[in-house]
């Protein structure tokens, strides 16, 4: 089974129109979706949006460590972190006693516009390299940490390199992996470099959850684009 994913296009800290969206996501297919959760108002509103869901609900955090620790006090189903800005391994390691007390899921969310500053040069060089590397160097660090909950991502807009990147990445780790192309575009070329990316992927066996990433406000057309693929 491959779990199709979006991601809410309100202000999270708008509880009713987020809800709102959230639901018309779930009535067009979605099995999860994910909410921005970049200030403190943001993780206020994820309490009651986690508990009026209907389906699981992913707090993304960026950069603050302490919104991924009070995303889980507020109940989120999974966070999603990413190894380029989410801070050095002591905080890292916060995260994860959290999320293991509270029996929480995470993503590492590696993302070709925001490696870990020691792989810039790398990515010069070899942009697919780099992005599997910085995914690899996370999941080592949660294999020290002793915390084997989690799924990686790795996401570009360059189609050739998702699919390299994940091919490559599939052979090295053997956890969950999910899949996207990062601002695909519109819902026309969008549509089209999704499924071309994730569409070989999915053929060769690799991902276990796929989210298309398109320049709409109506997160319902990405759930029914992944449908399609």
């Amino acid at each position: 089974p491959v779990a199709v994913q979006t991601m809410t296009k309100t202000e999270t800290a708008d509880v009713q129109a987020t809800l709102a969206q959230i639901r018309r996501v779930a009535e067009a297919g979605a099995d999860l979706v994910r909410c921005a959760v970049p200030r403190e108002q943001d993780v206020a509103a994820l309490r009651t949006i986690v508990r009026e869901s209907p389906i699981p609900v992913i707090a993304d955090i960026h950069f603050n460590y302490t919104l991924a620790l009070k995303a889980i006090d507020a109940g989120a189903h999974c966070i999603r972190i990413n190894p380029g800005n989410i801070g050095g391994p002591d905080k890292v390691a916060q995260v994860v006693a959290r999320a293991r007390a509270a029996g929480v899921p995470i993503r590492i969310g590696v993302n070709s516009g925001s490696l870990p500053r020691h792989l810039h040069a790398l990515e010069r060089e070899n942009a697919v390299e780099a992005l599997v590397t910085a995914a690899v160097e996370f999941v080592e660090l949660m294999e020290r940490l002793d915390f084997a909950d989690f799924k990686v991502s790795i996401k570009s807009t360059n189609v050739p390199n998702t699919i390299a990147s994940n091919r490559l990445l599939s052979e090295r780790i053997p956890y969950p992996l999910h899949l996207g192309v990062t601002e695909a575009g519109t819902k026309w070329s969008g549509s089209l470099k999704s499924a071309v990316g994730l569409g070989t992927l999915l053929a060769d066996g690799i991902g276990d959850t796929i989210r298309i990433s398109l320049s709409t406000f109506h997160a319902e057309e990405e759930v029914k684009v992944a449908w399609e693929i």
